[in-house]
This record gives C-alpha cells, structure tokens and sequence, in this order.
C-alpha cells in the first residue's frame, strides 16, 4: 500500500513501488516525510515533531494578552522593588515570573502537541470486516467500487450500548469518544473542542495540557490583580491619590479582573466535565443524565484518568518516510510514434468527443467490440443533416478513419 497523491492517507512504513515504463508517460515515486504528504489542515514544526492546527497565529495573541501584563506586572515590582520590604518584593517577583513562564509553557505544549489524530484508511473497510450489524438503515456509499458501510454501529463500553459513526472523510469507524474537527479534518481520540486561542484541537493527548493552562491562567489572573492592588493599598497617600500615582498597577487591577471572569468560568466547567468524566462536545450533544454516563467512574477516578495516567503514545509518525507517486506528465509524441499509440492511452480518460466535422469519436474498448452479432436494425450512423434519433452505434473503422484524417489535416 503506498501514497498515490497528496489526499490519500499514507501506511505505515516505506511502501515498495513498482511501475512499468512508457514511452507515452513518465511515472516515478520519491520517498517523502509523511507531515509534508499529510491530508489535514494541520502545520508542522521542527520536521514534524511539532503539529498545530491551521490557525495557529491566534497562538500569538494568546501569549501577547498572557504575557504583555504579567510581564508588565514583574517590571514594574523590579522597578519599585526599593519601595518594599525586600523579602516581599523579591518574593512576589520571582512568585510571578515562575507563574508566567508556567503558564506560557502549558500553553505552547497544549499547542504543539498531537491531540490524539487517528490514522486515516485508503479505502473504506469491507462488508466483511464489519463485525457488528447495525438496526440503521443508512448506507455510506464506498469510494471504492461496489463497497457499502452502515452509516454507525454498536459497540458496548461498560455495559451501555452506543452507535459509533463512519467517518466519509477518514474511511473509519470513529472509536467511543472520537469526532471529526471541521477545522483541522481530522478524527481526534476524546475530542474535546477546537479551541481558537490555542489554536489546536483539544484532545485525548492534550486535555491534561489545556486543564493546567487555564487553571494557571486563572491563577495568574488572580494573582496580579491581588498584588497590585496591595500596592495601591500600601501607599501611604489616600486611595485616589495612589491611584493617581500607580497608572500601571491600577490598569493590571481592571485587566486582571475582566480577565479572570472569562478563564475562571471556562475553569471551573472544565473541572465539572473532569469530575464527570465528559467532553464539551459530549456535554453538548448528548447531555448525559439519569446517571447514563457509560464513562463516569467516579469523582476520584475520573480526575485520575486525567492527571496520573500515562499519556499515550501518538497513533501517527508525522516523520515516517513514505513513497509518494510524482503526478503523470505526459510525452508530446513524435511523428514516427502515431498518434493511434499515443491517443490509446488516453482513450479511457478521455472518453467520448466530436470531432470537426461532427463525427462522434469512442473509446478504444468501445472499437475493439465485435458488432457483428448486433442486429443491423441498430446500427445506425447519423451525419450532420440527419434528424435526432434515440440510439447511435457507430462503426469503430469509420470513427478510427475519421480520427485520423483530421489529425493529419490538423
């Protein structure tokens, strides 16, 4: 099995190619980096070792609105840090930058990180293959010929039956808790949500990165408003006066409190999904109740499914080296050549066209048939004066003839 194009879905490993050599065609295939060849909307890094989503620019604005007042907030306790008792100052800097170099960390390795992507199929699985019957009466049409897929089927987690869908754009069956991101065209293993600031789907192997970077975030956010309004505080002047004084400390305050509302929610929801053991995208959707969660395994369980279990390895090699075939340039043929051996190639993709003079030219397979077992009363041959008729089967020789003389006259 090997790539064919750039919209197919690699295996794993180097494929072997074989191909035979024309004189009408060059073929060839060059092996290739799988992340440059991948079908998705994703973008890589570092030769593949990094893979983001397709907007992952927003990544820098969630570090400029992160960054820019954290990092205001520790100039300004450096600035003014004579105006402290010292083991208060220095303490509140160096408790600041840690949390900010923190949080940004979490947030770059919530973005770069594979989020659970599954490998794609080449060709959808056969009717064999499914294991188990389905009561929808919905088909997929394969892309492969004469192949049809239920649309779901059951499968049986902790008791509970649930339908799993057949992904048309990856050719599987999504495992229980997976969905396709419109944004990056992928199937993501427990997709969470396509998160904007971050700019990558949330998913099986990030989830834990994204709960530590809001929680950080809200605890950043709380804790330069906190501070800087103790310096206001501290002031011996009158509150207004203070104000007045410290423009820096009093905008971090404003900053901080708007800020906190929106990563502070955003918190503690997610905590409330953790402690139930569901995804945005389940809470959404299905709205798990009357204790109908197959996944909940209890409060203490379910926050160490997230936190000490061991992330797993991820299902795509983006670096693995595959063979993709070159696209198919064709030779101008030469004179000696003919144009018959050139044109026979192309028959088939060609298919049927008139010529100048208003002769229908067929493909190749359709002259080698043998109409002498046709009743004549069917073989019709129309010209240009000859009035619509419902069936038209013309000679082969008379369409080869034809073909030819326009070429030459050509």
């Amino acid at each position: 099995m090997m790539i064919t194009n750039r919209n197919s879905m690699p295996p794993t490993g180097i494929a072997t190619w074989s191909c035979t050599s024309q004189s009408s065609s060059k073929r060839s295939a060059r092996p290739e980096r799988l992340y440059r060849v991948w079908p998705g909307n994703n973008k890589f890094g570092c030769g593949g070792r990094l893979v983001l989503g397709p907007d992952a620019g927003s990544l820098y604005l969630s570090s400029f609105l992160i960054g820019c007042p954290a990092i205001t907030f520790c100039i300004r306790m450096l600035v003014r840090i004579k105006e402290h008792d010292p083991l208060y100052g220095y303490g509140v800097l160096t408790s600041g930058a840690i949390l900010t170099f923190l949080d940004l960390l979490f947030l770059c390795m919530t973005s770069v990180r594979d989020p659970g992507i599954i490998p794609r199929n080449s060709r959808p699985p056969e009717e064999d293959d499914i294991e188990t019957p389905t009561q929808s009466m919905e088909w997929v049409a394969g892309k492969t010929q004469n192949i049809r897929v239920p649309r779901t089927k059951d499968v049986v987690i902790n008791g509970y039956t649930i339908k799993v869908k057949f992904c048309d754009t990856c050719l599987l069956y999504r495992p229980a808790r997976a969905s396709h991101c419109s944004v990056c065209n992928n199937c993501v293993q427990k997709f969470d949500h396509h998160c904007p600031w971050v700019g990558q789907c949330i998913g099986l192997r990030n989830y834990r990165y994204f709960i530590l970077f809001i929680s950080s975030s809200t605890f950043l956010c709380i804790y330069v408003f906190t501070f800087s309004l103790i310096n206001l505080l501290r002031k011996q002047s009158s509150f207004w006066n203070s104000m007045s004084d410290d423009v820096v400390s009093v905008v971090l305050v404003c900053y901080c409190f708007v800020a906190v509302w929106f990563v502070g929610g955003l918190t503690c929801f997610h905590f409330y999904l953790m402690s139930t053991n569901q995804t945005t995208y389940e809470n959404f959707r299905y709205r798990y109740d009357k204790g109908r969660n197959p996944h909940n395994l209890g409060l203490l369980n379910n926050l160490k499914q997230v936190f000490l279990t061991k992330t797993p390895p991820s299902a795509v090699d983006f670096r693995e080296m595959v063979l993709v075939e070159d696209v198919i340039i064709p030779e101008t043929p030469s004179y000696h050549d003919g144009y018959m051996g050139y044109r026979k190639n192309f028959d088939m993709d060609l298919g049927n066209k008139l010529t100048k003079n208003g002769n229908l030219v067929v493909s190749s397979i359709l002259q080698n048939l043998d109409y002498a077992g046709i009743d004549e009363k069917l073989k019709k041959v129309t010209t240009a004066q000859d009035g619509p008729i419902d069936l038209i089967l013309i000679n082969p020789g008379h369409v080869a003839r034809n073909r030819d003389e326009n070429f030459v006259k050509g």
